[in-house]
């Protein structure tokens, strides 16, 4: 049996400290979210995160799935799709946000699957109806490489990517996406304390380049770094722009690029060393650092590390994305610094829809908002 949220505060001892809640979010009442009843844990994080941020309870959601990574494509039509159009149409709810909670499936079909976050986000809206928009589908790899063309792409172009303006569902005719998750429910509602104590501080921005990544489509996606340096120095934030080969370690970060394993002087070590500020935002130009967020050993570096650390949202991909697919950091970090949310922040970085994307964290933390 779950304990009721009161009983859980009271637990704490008389002499408790409870932090401050953040001024309310008026766009609490378009948060949508999608828990797993399947899922003991998935209830409380859910029940958790409705009672911090002000979340209408009308807008929580249970569905009734496999509890595993992966799920069937049918299945995820049929027990979260169908599920969420119904209850948004049915209760007449104003969504602009869905939140996934801790045991809702990651994945479609297997281990080369789509995200199912990044395909809920586009088929849930009403406008898509009767016209689902299929995935890109890439060709398969000749002599180890693989052609992606631009007018295969252009299709499937996220319309906010580049975009500097609040999001709104009926301008762009989709959601945004993000999820509660971790390898623990702890470390899941971490995210939520963490978005509620989010402050503009003046902690550093670590963009870690690798010498090795400068021509062609890795030098290409490199390049948003030194971007990502003058727009933030130009707003007075403190940035370390690593170019030095050695893998770059740091303390009390407010943002965090780096290419996790990929880079050839990668340590686990000074990865899992990494520590961040409440509000802190994060990506790795990592294949599969979000393909789970159960404890696993080998394979390359996993965003669920950086979450047990102290990061506060944080992008991934669940399958291979290819290097045209991953966030620019330039547009991620000026959209955030600027007083955009986390969700708007992450998506205007994010060029493509139902691909392998899979968004970490309220999608209301917005520590530099000034309205």
């Amino acid at each position: 049996m779950l304990l009721p949220l009161f009983a859980l505060v009271a637990s704490c001892g008389p002499s408790a400290v409870v932090a401050p809640l953040p001024p309310p979010d008026a766009r609490a009442a378009n948060v949508l979210v999608v828990w797993n009843a399947n899922a003991p844990e998935s209830r409380l994080i859910a029940e958790t995160y409705v009672q911090k941020r002000g979340v209408p309870q009308k807008n929580l959601l249970a569905v009734k799935v496999t509890t595993k990574d992966n799920i069937a494509e049918s299945d995820y039509e049929s027990g979260v799709l169908a599920p969420v159009r119904g209850h948004i149409a049915k209760n007449k709810l104003k969504i602009d946000f869905i939140v996934l909670v801790r045991g809702v499936p990651i994945r479609l079909n297997n281990e080369g699957g789509y995200s199912l976050d990044a395909f809920l986000m586009v088929d849930a809206h009403p406008s898509r109806a009767g016209k689902s928009l299929e995935p890109y589908q890439a060709p398969a790899p000749v002599n180890g490489n693989v052609n992606i063309r631009e007018q295969d792409i252009k299709r499937v172009v996220n319309p906010y990517f580049g975009k500097s303006e609040k999001f709104d569902s009926d301008k762009y005719g989709m959601y945004l996406c993000t999820r509660l998750d971790g390898y623990t429910v702890e470390d899941a509602i971490g995210l939520i304390q963490r978005s509620l104590k989010a402050a503009p501080a003046k902690g550093v921005f670590l963009l870690d380049s690798s010498p090795g990544k400068t021509s062609g489509s890795l030098g290409a996606t490199q390049s948003a770094m030194p971007t990502a340096k003058k727009l933030l120095e130009g707003k007075k934030m403190r940035v370390v722009f690593d170019e030095k080969a050695e893998f770059a370690g740091g303390q009390d970060l407010m943002g965090y690029a780096s290419w996790g394993s990929n880079d050839g002087s990668f340590d686990a070590r000074t990865y899992h060393s990494l520590s961040f500020l409440p509000g802190a935002l994060a990506e790795t130009y990592v294949s599969t650092s979000g393909r789970t967020f159960r404890q696993t050993s080998g394979g390359q570096s996993l965003i669920a590390d950086l979450i047990r650390q102290g990061v506060t949202g944080v992008k991934g991909y669940v399958s291979e994305p290819f290097t045209f697919a991953l966030a620019r950091v330039d547009t991620l970090f000026d959209r955030y610094t600027s007083g955009f949310n986390l969700a708007e922040s992450f998506y205007m970085a994010s060029p493509l829809l139902k691909w392998k994307d899979i968004v970490i964290g309220d999608p209301l933390c917005s520590p530099f908002r000034t309205d």
